[in-house]
């Protein structure tokens, strides 16, 4: 456990690389998505499955990764998800087989909702004086995943494997079996103090604080995904389809000085109303921005829209760990990331529904603006008194 004026950098640095395993083998597959469409004969609706089962199952997983967190605790249940991540991701490619590549994907799924609930388990047990810190570390490693996903299996990774995109499954694999493995050696498990009874598991739903961080954490998700998933059809329909590579570089990039910015400052951030309705706010004008025809506007809009987004995800995953007692942290994170992917899976959907009954180009808009407009609503009537003060 940190102090409050040291650094524990080995555990720092295993927090960065946990988060980074949140979405390194997740993002290893749109690049390669035209040639497993092509191999394993995909029609629209299946890539739809396939790209969205992972965060559908975030959703569903999180409370049973709740159970296994209070069963084993936080870090021994982090070893497991890394652990079911990194064999699942590797045998998607088996086959190939259409059902082993959407089964596995599944289980890599459920890997990853069992994770996400640990590390702000971990953040409260090895930093809790350093919590936004920590918790901005972790989401750098996330969002730098993304990135070198999305940027390297095409010039590196496939040219490797002999262009198989099978075996670019097996080489983003590999470096979470490297954070098991460091995990286990920098990280030694410490028992916990003897409990009087079992350790709670199940989220209390009466609590309308997890129902108000579910709200937070789905509509902060839902800008980023909803923009993601519809910023090249609605660049396409504008007749601009020259900026979806830049437009979706923007939008990933921006992401980061968030992380850095929160890194700097999460102690006079965090814990606050203001930031969140100041992030969702400038999350609605940089999705206006993208209505301006400019090129300019509009990939500086996106890069605003990343932003914005990755503010409101950090400071929402620094709430359990601030917010809920040590032994509840678990049981309060698996609430707010079940209810906030289940969301973040809903508003896309029902945009794009509305987008082809309406057939209006502007509602491509619609997901990225319902999510802001949730994170203020939410932000608005949610109970932010901490635990305690470091």
């Amino acid at each position: 456990m940190a102090s409050s004026r040291t650094i524990d950098w080995p555990r720092l640095g295993l927090l960065w690389l946990l988060g980074a395993d949140l979405r390194l083998t997740i993002l290893a597959v749109p690049p390669v998505l035209p040639l497993i469409q092509h191999d394993l004969h995909l029609d629209q609706k299946l890539v739809a499955v396939l790209t969205g089962m992972p965060v559908l199952l975030f959703g569903l997983a999180a409370v049973p990764g709740s159970l296994l967190i209070a069963r084993i605790g936080a870090r021994r249940a982090a070893i497991v998800g890394v652990l079911v991540v990194a064999f699942a991701s590797a045998l998607r490619g088996l086959g190939p087989s259409l059902a082993m590549l959407l089964g596995m994907t599944a289980v890599m799924g459920a890997g990853v909702a069992v994770m996400q609930p640990a590390l702000p388990a971990l953040v409260e047990r090895w930093f809790p004086a350093r919590v936004p810190l920590a918790t901005a570390v972790y989401a750098n490693g996330l969002l730098v995943a993304e990135m070198l996903a999305a940027s390297l299996t095409i010039p590196l990774v496939l040219p490797l494997t002999g262009e198989s995109w099978e075996k670019t499954f097996v080489v983003w694999a590999a470096p979470l079996l490297a954070t098991a493995l460091l995990v286990v050696l920098l990280a030694p498990h410490v028992s916990p103090p003897p409990h009087t009874g079992r350790a709670r598991w199940w989220p209390d739903w009466r609590d309308s604080r997890a129902w108000l961080l579910g709200l937070l954490s789905g509509g902060g998700s839902a800008i980023y995904f909803g923009c993601n998933a519809f910023l090249p059809g609605y660049l396409h329909a504008l007749g601009h389809p020259g900026l979806v590579d830049a437009g979706l570089t923007a939008l990933n990039s921006g992401q980061l000085p968030a992380s850095f910015l929160i890194m700097a400052f999460g102690r006079r951030l965090a814990r606050r109303r203001a930031p969140f309705i100041a992030a969702a706010l400038l999350g609605l004008v940089s999705l206006a921005g993208l209505t301006v025809p400019s090129a300019p506007v509009m990939i500086a809009s996106a890069a605003l829209v990343g932003f914005a987004a990755a503010v409101t995800l950090i400071l929402t995953l620094a709430l359990p760990p601030l917010l809920a007692a040590r032994d509840d942290v678990h049981r309060l994170a698996a609430a707010m990331l079940g209810l906030g992917y289940t969301i973040t899976f809903l508003v896309p959907y029902v945009g794009g529904a509305i987008w082809d009954a309406t057939h209006l180009t502007v509602a491509a808009l619609l997901p990225g603006a319902a999510g802001a407009c949730i994170v203020i609503v939410a932000a608005c009537f949610v109970d932010l008194r901490p635990r305690s003060l470091p």
